[in-house]
């Protein structure tokens, strides 16, 4: 049986790579893709997605919504650095777009779909959780229905990748991920830079891809990305941060979780958007959050390349 997913993005590189593994992995009833104002502007993410759409030949089949525009309560804070100012690393600049989005709004989307099927949709959260919080909010009691909540976010062990201590998505909107991680969700797997940084996509996967319209595609929009991950760290890659994610929503054994207690910093001069996790229960708290801290990347890369090829 395929799992039932919505993907909530915010449509950069590895976003686009992550829609890319989910639809092309065979095994996911996507029942629809949602869109979050993060790397890129709502706008230029929900095109994104519509170009990426496009790519994989399946506009027509899966329903696209935009969401939230704006952080809960802050100002908007781009990632054009990594992404390229299209979000897309100028990847499919050129391309006409045919696939459009859905009317609606994302978290509308998300609230009618998860009741529909109760117990059954995991939702992959690969951009700032502003959609969620907002669906947690005029619906609590969604997170009875929700089989998983898994998040692209954080990082528990290691430095930031935004500011020293914080990890982009949580940064840009630390409230709306307070509200989820506070929410309740009996399963909530966070997916942090504690495992996306030992995965890493090199020039040998690209080249394993072979040639194809999506092989090319994927060349193209990690080039400059490769470049600016070898500038910081010295290794010519690009962290598979939400690929992961959607990896883990597929094949959970690739990861091994501890459940912990996690919390956001929202009200910090230095930490906001740090992830805080009780590793020794000093706060006495009951754990919250499926805290992935180990990865086998090899079988990762496996199956994302036995997907892309297939």
């Amino acid at each position: 049986m395929k799992h039932k997913i919505i993907l909530d993005v915010d449509t950069g590189i590895d976003d686009a790579l992550g829609i890319i593994l989910a639809v092309k992995s065979g095994e996911v009833d996507l029942i629809g893709i949602t869109t979050v104002n993060g790397n890129v502007s709502l706008g230029k993410a929900t095109e994104n997605t519509c170009k990426i759409l496009d790519l994989l030949q399946v506009g027509e089949q899966i329903p696209l919504v935009p969401g939230a525009s704006q952080p809960l309560l802050r100002t908007v804070f781009f990632e054009h650095r990594v992404h390229g100012e299209d979000g897309l690393g100028g990847a499919l600049r050129e391309a006409t777009i045919v696939t459009q989005p859905t009317k609606g709004f994302a978290p509308d989307f998300i609230i009618e779909n998860v009741l529909a099927h109760s117990g059954d949709v995991t939702l992959v959260m690969t951009g700032p959780l502003t959609n969620l919080a907002l669906a947690v909010r005029k619906c609590p009691e969604l997170v009875h229905h929700v089989k998983e909540v898994i998040f692209m976010g954080g990082v528990v062990r290691e430095h930031g990748n935004v500011t020293p201590t914080a990890e982009y998505n949580m940064y840009v909107d630390p409230e709306a991920a307070k509200v989820v991680l506070h929410a309740g969700f009996p399963e909530l797997t966070m997916v942090g830079l504690d495992v996306t940084r030992k995965v890493l996509l090199n020039e040998d996967h690209i080249r394993e891809l072979g040639d194809t319209s999506i092989a090319r595609y994927v060349k193209q929009s990690t080039s400059d990305y490769l470049e600016r991950y070898f500038e910081r760290n010295g290794v010519r890659a690009c962290a598979m941060h939400d690929p992961l994610a959607v990896g883990v929503a597929l094949y959970r054994n690739l990861v091994t979780t501890q459940k912990l207690y996690v919390d956001v910093e929202t009200r910090s001069e230095l930490c906001d958007g740090q992830t805080v996790c009780d590793f020794q229960n000093r706060w006495g708290k009951e754990p919250n959050v499926n805290v992935c801290l180990a990865v086998d990347a090899e079988a990762f890369f496996e199956r994302f390349i036995r997907a892309l090829k297939a």
